[in-house]
């Protein structure tokens, strides 16, 4: 468990007229910016001895004291629940999440989520935003399989949350999709929740945040495909949007491709897969505190396993075969007209 840290501070002259809160933030980027206003709110945060607000205005030259206490205890409970690392250090894990887990406890998810299961697995966290609870950096949907990085300490969530803002970090999917894609191919387009729809999102919107999908086809079976899918941007449900815009649907998927019918093998792999057939085989990122790049593989789960058996048949290999090589991606089309004008 961290002590209390105090920590002080002579704010340059060159930092006349900008806000406490920025300065600090900039100061100490260890700490997050909500952070450090949490602190401040708080009063732990003083300048020349006496508790300010975040809004206020530096003349340059003042001391600044920073006091931050021992995390308290988190809010969720800690649970024996079943947990599958790839990889722990001191500063993260990577976790194999398994289909059917939430990530982090909320409404109607009080407990059984990977948060509880942390809790109670790692017993070195060092605390992240005042409480010892473990830094979530990204998300997985309930029902998506594969590798999850998290932070053991604030300084770790900080760098890793930089590293996925920045695409410093390289995440690789394994989909069973709907139909024959195209080969290849690049998805770009602006991002954001369904105007009528709003527990959905699309690509189809005319302002939004930039998403973009990389994908190469795998294998090819009857009525259905194995794809891998490089992120290089991490939007809410953004695989499973930008595939099932592109007419090819996650099989099991029953959020965006409810109204396709898979027939045949495709509708018995489908059943026996039972979700969405979506995996984050791949995770690799330098290490937030050596540098040191760090390439995870999560194993494809039984159920995708049986579905590929299923639809390969009886003699083929459990595993995908290498993959091709990389070739620069045609922008779809259809995508083409979203970003007109964008340079990511």
């Amino acid at each position: 468990m961290a002590a209390p840290d105090t920590r002080e501070h002579r704010a340059a002259p060159s930092a006349r007229g900008e806000r406490v809160d920025q300065y600090l933030a900039q100061a100490f980027p260890d700490l997050t910016r909500s952070r450090i206003r949490a602190l401040i709110d708080d009063g732990h945060v003083l300048v020349e001895g006496r508790p300010v607000k975040a809004a206020l205005r530096l003349r340059g030259g003042e001391s600044l004291t920073l006091h931050v206490p021992a995390p308290v205890a988190a809010v969720p409970e800690a649970q024996e629940l079943p947990l599958t690392l790839l990889h722990e250090d001191k500063d993260l894990v990577v976790v194999d999440k398994a289909a059917g887990m939430v990530v982090h406890p909320g409404a109607g998810h009080a407990s059984g989520t990977l948060v509880n299961a942390l809790l109670h697995r790692v017993k070195d966290l060092a605390g992240v935003g005042g409480e010892l609870r473990p830094g979530i950096v990204h998300r997985l949907d309930k029902d998506t399989t594969g590798c999850l990085v998290v932070a053991k300490n604030e300084q770790a969530l900080v760098a890793l949350q930089k590293a996925f803002k920045t695409r410093a970090v390289e995440k690789t999917y394994l989909a069973l999709v709907h139909g024959a894609p195209p080969a290849e191919g690049r998805i770009e387009t602006l991002y954001g929740r369904h105007p009528v729809h709003r527990q959905r999102f699309t690509g189809k919107v005319k302002e939004g945040k930039p998403a973009i999908t990389v994908y190469r086809v795998r294998e090819v079976f009857d009525g259905a495909a194995l794809v891998e899918v490089d992120l290089l941007t991490g939007r809410t449900h953004q695989i499973r949007v930008h595939l099932a815009e592109a007419g090819h649907p996650l099989l099991g998927d029953a959020l965006y491709g409810a109204g396709r019918k898979a027939k045949g093998l495709a509708a018995e792999a489908q059943a026996l897969v039972g979700r969405q057939a979506l995996h984050a085989w791949r995770l690799s990122f330098a290490h937030p505190r050596s540098g040191k790049q760090l390439s995870l593989e999560a194993p494809i789960p039984a159920d995708l396993a049986g579905a590929l058996r299923l639809l390969r048949g009886a003699s083929a290999q459990q595993e995908p075969p290498a993959a091709p090589a990389r070739k620069k991606a045609p922008v779809k089309k259809a995508a083409k007209r979203a970003t007109t004008g964008r340079t990511r």
